[in-house]
């Protein structure tokens, strides 16, 4: 039953810190022992959600998670990013769930009380799928959108809060990790019970099951991943205004960058002096925001790296 829950965790690309992954997949076997779940489980990020919770307002009408202040609808993106609510378990288990995401997000654009949306994230990111078609409705919002990371905007969540009009950041806070992997396995011995797997595959379909211990099958998977990285690019570019190129040689390539030097690398616009209850102060004020053009920000750019 493991291998199985294993083979379809890894059967899917991810979008997602690696360490992140290996937890979740130590966590659906049920192997909370494992280092990778209890790095997760020490990493603070239960205290940063229980902080940013309270310092969002009060519950929006009409959804699930966010909340409302001062004119600012807050959309909390907490934890590992999944397709669906029927994905996870019963308890949540601290994910997030682009279905009912994408409902609140409705509800705040409908909301008339709402002048702006602040996407509030600290995630490492999740599963590619659906993932593009959020992206699009944030960039596409008729309410302007800002997004606040207080630990980790990666992987996937940084797809996302990319297509926002600005992004800012806690000072010790991390974006990027801008990549795509899918895992796979081998069956080398048999297992406990004495039994080896064997699948056979239709003559037609010789790419269904590839050969992860050869180099023509590791390079299927290869062009999966490739291929889904450039359209995970191709987003960050035009949400930032910048080239492909500078996010492929400038936005850490697959690492992530903290504080100043995110923003100094054109992946963040600001770092948060007074974190996300400064962040929802700032945006308070304002009464409108409008999208960055690609040569503002390319101009601002190369401020930010000549120390202007």
């Amino acid at each position: 039953m493991n291998d199985r829950i294993l083979a379809a965790i890894r059967s899917v690309p991810w979008a997602i810190m690696p360490g992140y992954l290996e937890a979740i997949e130590a966590m659906a076997i049920r192997a909370l022992d494992h280092p990778a779940v209890q790095a997760v489980a020490e990493d603070g990020h239960v205290e940063r959600h229980f902080e940013a919770i309270a310092q969002m307002g009060e519950r929006a009408a009409g959804t699930r998670s966010a909340a409302i202040r001062d004119g600012v609808g807050a959309l909390p993106i907490f934890g590992p990013i999944l397709p669906r609510a029927a994905m996870m378990s019963p308890s949540g288990g601290g994910a997030v769930a682009l279905d009912l995401l994408a409902a609140d997000f409705r509800a705040l654009q409908a909301d008339p009380a709402v002048r702006m949306i602040l996407l509030v994230v600290d995630s490492p990111g999740g599963v590619t799928t659906d993932i593009a078609q959020f992206a699009r409705m944030v960039a596409q919002s008729p309410k302007p959108v800002s997004a606040h990371v207080t630990g980790m905007g990666c992987s996937a969540a940084y797809w996302i809060i990319s297509q926002a009009n600005q992004i800012s950041i806690d000072a010790t806070a991390m974006v990027g990790s801008i990549g795509v992997m899918m895992g796979g396995s081998i069956q080398e011995n048999p297992d406990q019970a004495g039994r080896r797997e064997i699948a056979i595959v239709s003559k037609n379909a010789p790419n269904k099951r590839p050969d992860l211990t050869t180099e023509e099958g590791r390079a299927i998977i290869s062009g999966t991943v490739d291929a889904i990285e450039d359209v995970f690019i191709a987003a960050v570019a035009r949400g930032r205004g910048v080239t492909e190129a500078v996010v492929r040689s400038d936005f850490g390539q697959g690492g992530v960058l903290a504080g100043g030097p995110a923003v100094k690398a054109g992946m963040a616009d600001r770092v948060e002096a007074d974190g996300l209850d400064g962040a929802i102060r700032r945006l308070s004020t304002r009464t409108s925001s409008t999208r960055r053009t690609a040569a503002e920000n390319t101009l601002k750019l190369a401020h930010a790296r000549a120390g202007l």
